[in-house]
């Protein structure tokens, strides 16, 4: 069995749910994950909820593992007993990390395992408890009535608050019901975070030229959803933009982080004029797109492809860049391209791609650096 595996007193873990861990200290999306999963148990454990946690450690040393596991709540299998992580992985496939899986009490070797606890954590938090079938199915659906159901109003407001801040001196406070029939842009972003200090002037162009091009019965707006540590980064941040926010610290901030499952910031959600969701994909369309990206819905971003693939038929097959030595080729997302980073601007791409087969440098075609071709 599993748990003989793992060598515990079978008494710690019966009738347990019990999640094996499969992390490592050098990993960061590990460690990232580590914080919301620690959060997430001591949260169950105070609950009462009958759950337990094993680490399978993939660190390098001893000392690493040791730091690592000092922070968890939790068991882990000894770093030395290298028979039984490896035996844990060869049982539950495991191919990358993070991994949880989800073992119900009394479990057995036939039984069905939950594979996918780390986007469980992820997505739903404590509310994934007791991490069955019969309770994702569950939760799925509530989610997909939420959807349904989804509305500007209900998305943006709560008891306390039915207004988003704004920077304008003659009205701090703007309703949100004055934001119906309008895209909206949720704009999830803190000041500490580079890529997002880094990504705002371009959007704060982008909104400007969005906003100048619309016609008369159309309109755009951004909202502001922080993640600043302190009120004065806030502050700060915000002053920077000329759109609308939510207040600092509002429980609404945290609600639409987990309504979107919102990770990574920048993030930039669509919001259609109905307030259904377009896309959860605004940053990188604005990326690829520009202003052009507007209103970023399946039928614009349909014509933007095929006008990109009629542009691309006039783009040389190959050429050279700078800041690389070898020959680059044209390439398509059907002929081995694919969402990609930019090397010369380090911003998401897909489509069309100037990329080496050698090395997988990879630019946008707009961002070549021509220099003159070297001598064969």
């Amino acid at each position: 069995m599993i748990f003989q595996l793992l060598r515990v007193k079978i008494s710690e873990l019966q009738g347990k749910v019990v999640g094996i861990y499969f992390s490592a200290n050098w990993f960061a999306p590990c460690r990232k994950f580590n914080e919301l999963l620690i959060d997430v148990y001591e949260q169950l454990k105070s609950q009462g909820c009958d759950l337990e946690i094993v680490l399978v450690s993939s660190d390098e040393d001893i000392d690493a593992f040791n730091n690592y596991r000092a922070s968890m709540p939790w068991l882990s299998v000894p770093f030395s007993d290298l028979e039984t992580k490896r035996a844990l992985n060869q049982s539950f496939n495991v191919e990358a990390m993070p991994c949880l899986v989800f073992l119900q009490p009394n479990y057995e070797v036939d039984d069905i395992t939950m594979h996918d606890g780390v986007e469980l954590i992820y997505r739903y938090g404590i509310e994934a408890f007791p991490f069955t079938k019969e309770r994702l199915e569950m939760l799925l659906k509530e989610q997909k009535e939420k959807e349904e159901n989804q509305t500007l109003v209900n998305l943006l407001t709560n008891h306390d608050r039915d207004y988003l801040l704004s920077n304008d001196p003659l009205s701090h406070q703007v309703p949100v019901t004055s934001l119906q029939g309008k895209t909206i842009g949720l704009y999830f972003s803190a000041q500490w975070c580079v890529p997002c200090v880094k990504f705002i002037p371009k959007l704060i162009l982008i909104y400007q030229k969005i906003k100048q091009n619309l016609p008369k019965e159309e309109d755009f707006e951004i909202v502001f959803v922080s993640s600043d540590r302190d009120e004065a980064s806030f502050c700060s941040y915000f002053g920077r933009m000329p759109w609308l926010a939510i207040p600092f610290r509002d429980s609404t901030s945290k609600d639409l982080a987990k309504h979107f499952d919102v990770r990574e910031i920048p993030c930039l959600v669509i919001l259609g004029p109905d307030g259904k969701t377009v896309t959860k994909q605004g940053r990188y369309l604005i990326n690829l797109y520009q202003e052009n990206a507007y209103p970023f819905t399946d039928a614009r971003l349909e014509f933007l492809e095929k006008q990109m693939d009629e542009e691309a038929k006039s783009l040389p097959k190959s050429a050279f860049h700078a800041k690389h030595q070898h020959e680059l080729n044209l390439v398509s997302e059907r002929t081995g391209g694919g969402p990609f980073i930019c090397c010369d601007c380090d911003e998401q791409g897909l489509g069309w791609a100037y990329q080496c087969l050698d090395c997988g440098f990879e630019v946008h075609p707009k961002c070549v650096r021509p220099i003159q071709q070297p001598n064969t």
